[in-house]
């Protein structure tokens, strides 16, 4: 008997198993040599299999992890991240205190050429590494922004496991540092299609491109960039700045309502318009006025005769 086994460049081989050690084929040697040699004609007379053409395949591969201390953002994103290159793969956090030139051991370990690492600082500040391992070069950003897929829900729609395009604005192509992080960033096959966005959304602020992989000689280095620690202390200068001004407006007001109000001298010209009113002569009554009549007690003298009246008139015809 002789069994086959499927070679590795689509042919297949023949072997011979190994006969059993026994009294009877020890004394029959003729037949395993006739055996040998039936396989050994089989395998001239086989059809060898189809071969490869030499097609190109992106065997890229992609490591995706974090730092600890990220929140759940970040954590989400990454599960996007991963959802979208199935040529991804994860690892366990990494301790902060690690230095970066370790991601590159752990890199070659899962057998990956690309690696994207976040890494968070002060449990809000989150970093972008994106890097070629071993032999660089990698970009710093600042992420900022953060929209999931599970927060936008986009009319477009993909197949788990199919590889994303990417569309790049024209200053990409212009400017050197545009153009580097775009090699970065592009590992699949361009095709011409209708692009329908799907998510996530975020924005990386760029801090540096080094030469290496995470470290190395510094390529470009944003001169725009502000870090978070120096945003911060800008915004509570600025509402300090405010704080203070509304207490001096305070303060003073407060100096004006002691201060002893001055009484400005009399405008001669002020009177040049004011017309004098006509003088009336003076009138002296040489008669006493009449007394006023006063309704109200009138009425009650008049209510409390008839009430007498009453009280008379029924006294009589009691008798």
């Amino acid at each position: 008997m002789a069994a086959t086994k499927r070679k590795r460049r689509g042919g297949f081989g023949v072997q011979a198993k190994k006969p059993k050690r026994n009294e009877k084929d020890a004394k029959q040697p003729a037949k395993l040599r006739d055996i040998v040699e039936e396989a050994e004609e089989e395998e001239r007379d086989r059809i060898p299999g189809p071969v490869s053409k030499g097609k190109w395949k992106n065997k890229e591969r992609i490591l995706i992890f974090s730092s600890r201390g990220i929140n759940f953002r970040t954590r989400h994103l990454m599960q996007d991240l991963r959802m979208l290159m199935p040529h991804s793969k994860a690892d366990t956090k990494m301790d902060r205190k690690d230095k970066l030139f370790v991601i590159n051991e752990v890199c070659e370990m899962k057998n990956c050429n690309k690696c994207i690492y976040f890494e968070a600082k002060k449990k809000q500040d989150l970093y972008m590494w994106l890097s070629n391992s071993p032999h660089g070069p990698s970009a710093k950003f600042l992420v900022q922004n953060i929209h999931t897929l599970a927060e936008l829900k986009m009319t477009g729609n993909c197949l788990k496991g199919s590889r994303p395009l990417l569309s790049f604005d024209p200053a990409f192509d212009e400017l050197p540092h545009y153009a580097l992080l775009k090699e970065l960033l592009i590992q699949i096959i361009e095709e011409d299609a209708a692009l329908v966005e799907i998510g996530p959304r975020f924005v990386l602020n760029l801090i540096k491109i080094f030469q290496g992989s995470f470290g190395g000689p510094t390529l470009y280095e944003n001169p725009h960039y502000q870090s978070p620690n120096m945003h911060r202390r800008i915004v509570r200068s600025i509402t300090a700045a405010k704080y203070r001004e509304k207490q001096q407006v305070k303060d003073a007001q407060k100096m004006k309502k002691k201060e002893p109000k001055t009484v400005l001298p009399h405008d001669p010209t002020a009177d040049v318009f004011v017309i004098p009113a006509e003088e009336k002569p003076i009138e002296i009554q040489w008669v006493k006025p009449e007394p006023k009549v006063d309704l109200k007690a009138r009425k009650k003298r008049i209510y409390k005769r008839q009430r007498k009246m009453k009280q008379k008139m029924n006294s009589g015809n009691a008798k």
